[in-house]
């Protein structure tokens, strides 16, 4: 009897330190490279645990300013703290996630145990063990994001739901677990903001004469917990709601009826069965997810049908299994008032009432005769750990991926930012298109030893000093002394000032435009084409090429086509000029070749390409830093034949 009763305990301890090496293994190599807003995170914890100041000189923030949106605070504090240990690196960052992930699974392993009364060891690791090989959960504990911590926080308060719910009465030791468990979850993840007063709202399942002054209590603490978010928002008007108005499709001008009907409709794409158990987040760009894989799986689609189905018939006193059927639907609300469908970082909470709502089946299989048990547990182990193993191959696999490395900027730090260090000039500059790639080069460089004060972030006008290195990311207004490139980045030497700019003249406009040799266009519908425009200079000024810092009265070029009207009906890109355009009467080369990919599709007005000619002209400006324009002319028209196949 005895080692049959430690059988239970010992393979709990087995599959916890199992599941522990299958999350930390190669956590800071795979994904390769690091996430932009993995390095936004990472770089903020490590200044926090360097000088209590955020990236931007602000002392103990409560929410972090990043790329025009806020971090919470829950993980960049925790990462600050493993940082002030052991310093900053890619492995100490990512391995705060999975740990993250490690305490989700143990921790509802050990939840079922609470819940349940007969064969608890058993259902307990049979619910771990499916969490650790759960695709949801492992893949959010691959990345350095607030979102990791976030299953965690759920399952946190659910652990002091659970002691509370079988009491008749709530003490201060309750109320304070309970309050500050949904603060936890406020703080940890922006969705949280919304989903935390709604399990609070939930706690009406357990009112009772004796818990009434206990659940008001916990309402009281939790209110007062949110004071210093109430505070900021205050202070920084619309800083906590503004990226919720870009995402949102409740808009000015949409009715009632209309919001209604898109929020059913995102709620029921977000708990549709085929992109839980099937394909998954449907966004290619989703990093915390393998495109087209599997959010969860196919054994806890079977388990979970079963669960529900016995929660359904209990009775009313079942107030427990009844709050995580809420705490499921509830979930689902807050990712549901956004504009995608199915995003499984909003969704984060999801997966934990799923695992949960297993509970009831594998206790009802538990009961079963002996040898329906066994087949019955035998077929769950055999689908659960051969669908886990499966999906581990394929993410494994992925690390390879030229989509993925691309996406989390897997050839940074070697073929760019050590470039540009081994350059020897200081400080390095950085040039951005748009606002948030710079944070790759300070995190790199709070990891390789790179005092800070070597980066210099130009401001969309500066240019930078002749002779200086430049880590950039606009693709366009780059000179001829590029020495390593990965898209989007580039390292260059920087060649020269770029002086004061005018608007060109009124004849500085005048052009030609020469289509391809060949004029008529042959393509299938949804192809894309690219055909040469050689655009010349017929007027009487210079047309000065695009450089850095010259933003003001840069010269661009866009190409258009026309409808029958002769209206623009689609324009195909603007594009500054990449060096200076001679007028025509110069003896130098006096036409630029310029490219455009063309669509198929070549008027908007059409549902089919349909075969016939087109107009195409190009658009020659000049523009302000605010792109508003100042002077433009129409080039000369051509007719192009288009044959559709």
């Amino acid at each position: 009897m005895a080692p049959k009763r430690f059988l239970i305990p010992t393979l709990f301890i087995v599959v916890l330190t199992m599941g522990a090496a299958l999350y930390i293994f190669r956590c800071e190599k795979n994904p390769a490279g690091f996430y932009i807003d993995e390095s936004s995170i990472a770089y903020n914890a490590y200044t926090i645990s360097q000088t209590g100041q955020d990236e931007f000189g602000k002392p103990w923030p409560l929410f972090f300013s990043a790329f025009g949106d806020y971090k919470n605070p829950a993980y960049v504090y925790l990462l600050a703290l493993l940082f002030k240990l052991t310093g900053p690196s890619i492995f100490i960052a990512r391995l705060l996630s999975a740990l993250c992930g490690v305490t989700t699974a143990g921790s509802l392993g050990l939840l079922a145990i609470r819940c349940t009364e007969r064969n608890s060891r058993a259902v307990g690791l049979l619910v771990m063990t499916t969490a650790f090989l759960t695709p949801w959960l492992f893949e959010l504990s691959r990345v350095t994001l607030e979102v990791a911590l976030f299953p965690t926080t759920i399952v946190l308060f659910l652990l002091c739901l659970r002691r509370s719910a079988d009491r008749s009465s709530w003490g201060w030791s309750d109320v304070l677990s309970l309050a500050l468990t949904l603060a936890l979850v406020t703080y940890t993840y922006s969705i949280g903001r919304m989903l935390a007063p709604l399990l609070a709202f939930g706690l009406l399942f357990f009112v009772s004469r004796g818990r009434l002054a206990g659940l008001i209590q916990t309402w009281a603490v939790y209110l007062l917990t949110l004071v210093p978010l109430f505070s900021f928002q205050r202070q920084n008007r619309g800083a906590l709601t503004d990226r919720f108005h870009v995402i949102t499709y409740i808009k000015p001008g949409t009715t009632l009826t209309e919001n209604i009907w898109q929020f059913f409709k995102h709620y029921t794409a977000n708990i549709d069965p085929r992109r839980l158990f099937w394909n998954g987040d449907p966004n290619l760009y989703q990093v915390a997810h393998l495109y087209n894989q599997p959010a969860l799986l196919i054994a806890t689609l079977i388990l979970v049908v079963i669960g529900i189905w016995i929660v359904v018939r209990r009775p009313r006193g079942e107030r427990w299994r009844r709050f995580i059927m809420y705490g499921a639907l509830v979930s689902v609300i807050p990712a549901s008032l956004t504009d995608e469908y199915f995003h499984n970082l909003r969704l984060a909470a999801l997966p934990v009432f799923i695992l949960f709502l297993t509970v009831p089946a594998l206790v009802w299989l538990l009961d079963q005769r002996r040898n329906i048990r066994i087949a019955a547990i035998a077929a769950v182990l055999v689908l659960t750990v051969s669908q886990g193993a499966y999906f581990q191959y394929q993410y494994h696999r992925s690390e390879s991926d030229s989509w993925r490395r691309h996406m989390f900027d897997a050839d940074y730090e070697d073929k760019i930012f050590k470039v540009a260090l081994a350059q020897q000039s200081r400080p390095i500059y950085l040039a951005d298109a748009i606002s948030s790639p710079y944070i790759q080069a300070y995190w790199y460089a709070a990891i390789n030893g790179v005092p800070h004060s070597q980066l210099v972030r130009l401001r969309n006008e500066e240019a930078p000093p002749v002779g200086s290195v430049v880590i950039s990311t606009e693709s366009s207004c780059l000179p001829q002394s590029v020495i390593a490139q990965v898209d989007p980045y580039s390292v260059y030497i920087a060649d020269q000032r770029s002086g004061p700019r005018t608007p060109l003249s009124e004849g500085g406009y005048r052009a030609e435009i020469q289509p391809p040799l060949s004029e008529t266009l042959r393509f299938r519908r949804g192809q894309s084409i690219e055909m040469n425009v050689q655009v010349k200079n017929a007027g009487n000024q210079v047309w000065p090429g695009c450089k850095r810092g010259a933003a003001t009265f840069q010269i661009y070029l866009s190409c258009h086509w026309l409808d029958e009207t002769g209206k623009w009906s689609m324009e195909e890109g603007r594009a500054p000029l990449s060096g200076d355009l001679q007028t025509d009467s110069a003896p130098a080369t006096n036409s630029s070749p310029r490219h455009w990919k063309q669509p198929a599709d070549l008027s908007r007005k059409q549902t089919t390409p349909r075969s016939g000619t087109r107009e195409l002209s190009a658009d020659c400006a000049d523009y302000t830093d605010s792109f508003r324009r100042v002077g433009s002319t129409l080039l000369e028209i051509k007719e192009i034949g288009v044959i559709c196949g």
